[in-house]
């Protein structure tokens, strides 16, 4: 791959001028939701449409106190650039009785105590930037209650037809995990608004805030290749943003439960394997992401994004019955099987697109989005219109600020189980894959929707927010994995077991001299846990398996103070 991208990259190399690149990475979202929330609430213009995440603040450091304190710049070099001190940043984490895991990258499900650790330098000079910040993690993983012993084997066997195609497994061995890693670095070579360079950094592309379909940060940063605009590219019609990221997915190397578990004399667990019966396959992954904003529409941003994911040995053409021919750009093959002449090809990739908007009401401090994305890709265009509901995922979300109460409300509905459509036409569950064995995960958590395959959430918080101080409340309702439930009782008729979790948040953000303090308290109560029952009872109806987890989420970030 490498070697195919090289050429690519010395085109631009010829063109390099000096300019600034810096990011905020997915470890400080609290400066990035702080720009997002002052694109809304203030007349500061904030042209970044947040579809594309990390930001680069090349152009807003200078102007923005807040971000200048927590990016100070410690020197020049020579005029011909500088280097800044990216803030250090402590997280803990902890969780009572099981993982409750989200949108925080490096961190593992994790029961009990854990802890990141994220510090680093920012370096420019000429065309180049540098972005030196590993992380180090400690977590106890200790032993909770998992998917329960007492189900029937037919249930256990209809669950590994889940974790045969999808890597999550339900505790990362059995011993503490963690130790050091290269974190969010980059490097990256600049031209005017364009960047081009090798990462581990998390992105998040879609205008979602707790759910993002396609990409997110619940998953560790995985390595990659990008070419991206730095920010908005202007024309005549409007402003464009996109990226073009190829990179590398791993395994977590750790198996599911119960691996040896039997049902009718054959195995359940089987071994994730490619088609050449090779265990060490990395995955190949590229994706496109583009956002636009027409300049004859106020605050509307529209966008697109597609991935696909396929082994190595697919990539590099070690599949001799499918021609042999390395493939490096796949994202830019048909949306549509029809048009795929090699249907063999089709079948050992796995691909999901999206459509999105985002619209700005400025006038009224308030947002509306939206993303709407397909799993699976259609036979035509006639499909697509027909089978509208066939694998698709959806989110739709409201953010609105009260200036009178400096309050600012969010609500985020998102539904990633199969429709009624299933009955006829099964897709699957989002992020597994019936050949790509390992489905749409890295070291094991899933890179898109947090709460996972199958599963829907409700999202609802009130804030009061006074630029970086915050305090505020989130209620939150989950249905996890629908797709399993539905598969595993819908022969049985048994309508007791949904697993539904209902979540309060205690939110707190402030400045403490130095340091930015943020405290997150969930209480998480699980109705029917693991889709359990109690059988304490002779009535049908008989009481869940009902469980009450407390999280704990302190993050300090801490400004270093230049003269």
């Amino acid at each position: 791959m490498i070697k195919k991208i090289i050429p690519f990259s010395l085109l631009f190399l010829l063109y390099i001028l000096q300019v600034n690149s810096q990011s905020i990475s997915l470890n400080n979202n609290e400066l990035i939701d702080y720009l997002r929330f002052e694109q809304i609430s203030v007349d500061e213009k904030i042209d970044y449409s947040f579809n594309q995440r990390p930001i680069d603040i090349s152009r807003l450091i200078s102007k923005n106190d807040i971000l200048k304190s927590f990016y100070p710049k410690i020197t020049s070099l020579s005029n011909k650039g500088e280097i800044r001190l990216l803030p250090p940043t402590i997280i803990f984490d902890y969780n009572s009785l099981y993982p409750y895991n989200r949108n925080n990258g490096t961190m593992i499900p994790n029961r009990g105590y854990q802890h990141l650790l994220n510090f680093g330098l920012f370096i420019k000079y000429g065309p180049l930037t540098i972005n030196l910040s590993p992380e180090y993690l400690y977590s106890e993983n200790k032993e909770y209650e998992g998917f329960w012993e007492g189900h029937y084997d037919i249930i256990w066997a209809k669950r590994y037809q889940l974790w045969n195609t999808i890597d999550i497994p339900e505790r990362f061995g059995e011993k503490k995990y963690g130790g050091g890693l290269i974190g969010q670095s980059s490097i990256k070579f600049n031209y005017k608004n364009l960047s081009l360079g090798i990462s581990n950094e998390n992105l998040w592309w879609g205008p979602s805030i707790r759910n993002g379909i396609m990409m997110s940060n619940n998953a560790r940063g995985f390595r990659h290749i990008s070419i991206n605009s730095k920010y908005p590219i202007k024309t005549k019609i409007g402003d464009f943003e996109f990226q073009l990221a190829t990179g590398r997915l791993e395994s977590s190397g750790f198996l599911p439960p119960s691996a040896d578990r039997t049902y009718g004399g054959q195995k359940l667990y089987i071994p994730k394997i490619n088609q050449l019966s090779e265990t060490d396959d990395w995955r190949y992954f590229q994706g496109l992401n583009i956002s636009y904003s027409p300049r004859f529409i106020d605050g509307l941003s529209l966008g697109f994004s597609r991935w696909i994911m396929m082994y190595s040995a697919l990539v590099e053409g070690k599949y001799t019955w499918m021609g042999g021919n390395p493939t490096y750009f796949p994202i830019f093959k048909n949306l549509f099987r029809k048009n795929d002449l090699n249907t063999d090809f089709e079948g050992q990739t796995d691909q999901a697109a999206s459509v999105y908007f985002r619209w700005i009401w400025k006038d009224s401090n308030a947002e509306i989005y939206s993303e709407f994305a397909y799993n699976d890709s259609k036979q035509n265009f006639r499909d697509l219109l027909v089978d509208s509901d066939h694998s698709r995922a959806i989110t739709i979300g409201i953010q609105k600020y009260f200036s009178k109460n400096n309050i600012m409300f969010n609500w985020e509905w998102t539904q990633m189980e199969q429709t009624a459509g299933r009955l006829v036409r099964s897709a699957g569950s989002w992020y597994r894959h019936y050949y790509v064995y390992h489905g749409y995960t890295n070291y094991g958590e899933i890179m898109g929707a947090s709460i996972g395959p199958g599963s829907n959430s409700h999202y609802f918080s009130i804030s009061k927010i006074e630029g970086l101080k915050k305090i505020g409340l989130s209620f939150e309702i989950v249905d996890q994995d629908n797709d399993f439930y539905y598969l595993a009782f819908e022969d049985s008729g048994d309508f007791r077991r949904m697993w539904k979790d209902y979540n309060l948040h205690v939110n707190f953000q402030k400045q403490i001299k130095n340091f930015l303090t943020t405290i997150n308290l969930v209480f998480i109560r699980s109705l029917n846990y693991q889709w359990q029952l109690e059988d304490t009872s002779t009535e049908y109806y008989m009481p869940g398996r009902d469980l009450t987890n407390f999280h704990l989420g302190l993050k300090i970030q801490y400004q270093i103070p230049i003269k």
